[in-house]
Parts: structure tokens; C-alpha cells; sequence
């Protein structure tokens, strides 16, 4: 999963206050080395027999990115460190360190966090004793690493949407995912992807209108 693309949060905020969304990412010409011909296909797709990672390269290339989404879905980094221990506890303890049986341990992990922090916001709104945490007067070092300043102001903007908006822009904007990889993350169709994608960004923009 990529890193912060404070470039990805100019388009996303551009796009609402424009009221069209942005444009996704181009797919890039290659020649097909059989026919001849040019096929198009994404840049980040995987080899036909893709390497397997183990538990140990998933986490070192991978743990500090999926803190950051799990961050941009509850608000709050200690949670999300919690929530990205126990997706890969959870991914260890049933597969392994060789992942042998994991066609997308990538996509495995990130539906796992996902579902993490969607359980962490449901148990915060059922909680009685759950207090907000207080904003603090200036983030932290290890903040920062985790999310740069224009990452938290529209962090802010994206608590104003759902659970379920907030997810889908996450992936998109952020994630830079495909709808069949957010659908597939989300366990939803295609369409309600795109739906909930055009729901959100209208109501972004009002967040942000009423911000500005």
C-alpha cells in the first residue's frame, strides 16, 4: 500500500469544492509480448507468479502504511497501532510466517484493518464511559512521521462523514485503490462503491464549505 500523497489530498479537496471527482490514475501502454499488440494495464500490476512474503517482510514494509489508514479511520494513533498489532497477530496465528496459503496477504491485511476499526468506532458509540480525545496544542515527532500536517486537516474534514463514506474515500484517495479493490476490502458491490464515493465527496464539500 503506498505512502501519504499529500498530492492524492489536493486532488480530493479540489475536486469537491469543484464538484467533479478526480481524475484516476492513467493505465500505462505496454506491448503484449505474444500478439504484438498493445494492451493497457496498471502500472502497480502484480508478476504473474507474484512473490509470497512472509509475515516478517509484510511487516517491515508494510506496518508503518497500514498505521497511517488505520489513523485516517479512528482518529487516534494509539488505537490504530493496537489495530495493526492485532491484524497481524491475527494473520500469524492462522497462517503463519510463510503465508503459503495467502494469495494477497497485502489485501488480506487491509480488510483486516479495516474491520478492526470499524469495530473500535462501533464499540465508541455503544461505550457509555467513552470520552473524545482531547486535540493536543502540537502533535508529537512520532505524529508527525505518521501523518503530516495537511494529512490531519482533512482528517479533521473526514470526521464529519459515516463510517462507511469515510472508509471508501480513505481507500480511494489515499489507498489510491481501484472500486473492485475497495469493493472487495469492504465486502460490497462495485456500484455501492461509486455511490458512496459521489455521497461523501457532496458531503466533504459542505464540511469544508462550512469550515472555510
Amino acid at each position: 500500500m503506498p505512502g501519504p500523497r499529500p498530492a492524492a489530498w489536493r486532488r480530493l479537496l479540489r475536486a469537491v469544492r469543484r464538484g467533479s471527482p478526480p481524475h484516476p490514475a492513467a493505465p500505462v501502454r505496454q506491448l503484449s509480448p505474444t500478439a504484438g499488440q498493445l494492451t493497457y494495464e496498471r502500472a502497480d500490476a502484480p508478476p504473474s507468479e507474484p512473490h509470497r512474503p512472509t509475515i516478517t517482510e509484510l511487516y517491515h514494509a508494510h506496518r508503518l502504511n497500514m498505521v497511517r489508514l488505520a489513523v485516517l479511520l479512528v482518529d487516534d494513533r494509539a488505537t490504530a497501532e493496537d489495530v495493526v498489532q492485532d491484524a497481524f497477530a491475527a494473520l500469524y496465528k492462522r497462517h503463519g510466517e510463510r503465508l503459503g496459503e495467502v494469495d494477497n496477504a497485502l489485501a488480506y491485511l487491509r480488510t483486516a484493518v479495516v474491520n478492526a476499526a470499524r469495530s473500535v468506532l462501533r464499540r465508541r458509540r455503544t461505550a457509555r464511559d467513552y470520552t473524545p480525545p482531547h486535540e493536543t496544542a502540537a502533535p508529537s515527532a512520532e505524529e508527525r512521521v505518521v501523518l503530516d500536517e495537511e494529512h490531519r486537516e482533512v482528517l479533521a474534514a473526514l470526521g464529519g462523514l459515516t463510517a462507511r463514506r469515510r472508509e471508501v474515500l480513505v481507500l480511494r484517495y489515499w489507498g489510491e485503490l481501484t472500486e473492485a479493490e475497495i469493493a472487495a476490502t469492504l465486502g460490497i458491490s462495485r456500484g455501492a462503491v461509486k455511490s458512496l464515493a459521489s455521497r461523501a465527496l457532496d458531503a466533504l464539500e459542505k464540511i469544508l464549505e462550512e469550515r472555510s
